[in-house]
């Protein structure tokens, strides 16, 4: 067992002693960069780096993850790797990193404008649906308080948008992840990330239906699993809002919290003809009816009222926690 983990830690330790190896995970550490962002910065062709960060990932250093025809790329986060990781960029010398972090920050200014760019094409809708309800920072307060009180080792935020949330829970999270199905929307979320200088936080492409990570409830790369999931304000775009819940249960530890921030019952039309919103509102009954079909246990509820002149919805938050492991499951 010592020989697996010294060949191991042997070759992590020759895979970061390239110099453009080194100066690669350097930058990762800092920022989720794609291929082509990281040719930029290191000034190498495309095939020699992306054999670097082949390397680099075999020896357990850096995590790459597809997104449509782009790759990106990240330090690992979790384990032996980011530990070492973390110890090297403790040693590494800041002066020979200073080019570097120089085309690194031109890389996140032309990304921060794309993202710029789409959110003011898109503000005034999104504008329009927040004027309906109370106002966000009292919603965002009532989800940091019920979210918030415990130790959080791994937050997922499924159907995170613009990362909001992920800004809001992270740094009260040792890990967090993020997932969306829109390509705009994490371009945002990533830069929202990297403005707020938070580095245990991804965003990752992913369907809500079919998360990316391990099942819980085999027992398979056990410590992997989230103890804490929120979906706000995406139930009502889907389809089977149920489905998605029992899915989130998945990848959930044992007495691991779930919270629901949505819309209760209203008629307002327009929201499902100009905006894509297939539920107008969910009733408790049929909320609790999701958390009964998939195991889990009603932990209370908490309405935000419209108050405001022009407020018409009412938001709610719904709290549900998975079983417990029994004495006999956790021995």
């Amino acid at each position: 067992m010592l020989g697996k983990i010294l060949d191991r830690l042997v070759s992590m330790l020759r895979a970061a002693g390239d110099p453009t190896r080194l100066r690669l995970l350097l930058l990762l550490r800092q920022a989720e960069l794609t291929v082509s962002e990281l040719v930029e910065i290191v000034g190498q062709s495309q095939p020699r780096v992306s054999r670097h960060l082949k390397l680099l990932g075999e020896a357990g250093l850096v995590e790459r993850f597809k997104e449509g025809s782009w790759v990106f790329c990240r330090a690992s986060d979790r384990g032996v790797g980011a530990q070492l990781g973390a110890a090297i960029a403790g040693l590494a010398d800041p002066q020979s990193q200073q080019a570097d972090k120089a085309r690194l920050a031109h890389v996140r200014e032309v990304r921060a404008g794309a993202a710029a760019a789409y959110f003011k094409a898109n503000a005034g809708e999104w504008e329009r649906i927040r004027a309906l309800h109370a106002p966000e920072k009292d919603v965002e307060a009532a989800i940091a308080h019920h979210l918030t009180g415990k130790v959080i080792e791994n937050f997922l935020d499924a159907g995170t948008g613009t990362g909001r949330m992920l800004e809001l829970i992270a740094p009260h999270a040792r890990r967090a992840v993020g997932i969306d199905i829109s390509p705009e929307m994490l371009a945002i979320a990533r830069d929202r990330l990297l403005r707020s200088d938070i580095h245990n936080a991804q965003v990752r492409l992913a369907d809500t239906y079919r998360l990316p990570f391990a099942n819980q409830g085999t027992g398979v790369d056990a410590g992997t699993g989230f103890d804490v999931v929120l979906f706000h304000q995406v139930l009502h775009y889907l389809d089977d809002p149920s489905a998605a819940v029992a899915e989130a249960v998945r990848v959930m530890v044992p007495g691991g919290r779930l919270l629901i921030a949505d819309f209760t019952p209203h008629q307002e039309e327009f929201l499902r003809d100009e905006f894509a919103h297939r539920r107008l509102g969910f009733s408790d009954r049929e909320v609790e009816s999701w958390f009964s079909a998939a195991g889990l246990t009603s932990a209370g509820s908490e309405t935000i009222a419209p108050q405001g002149a022009g407020e018409k919805l009412t938001v709610k938050l719904w709290l549900a926690t998975a079983k417990a492991c029994s004495k006999k499951e956790a021995a």
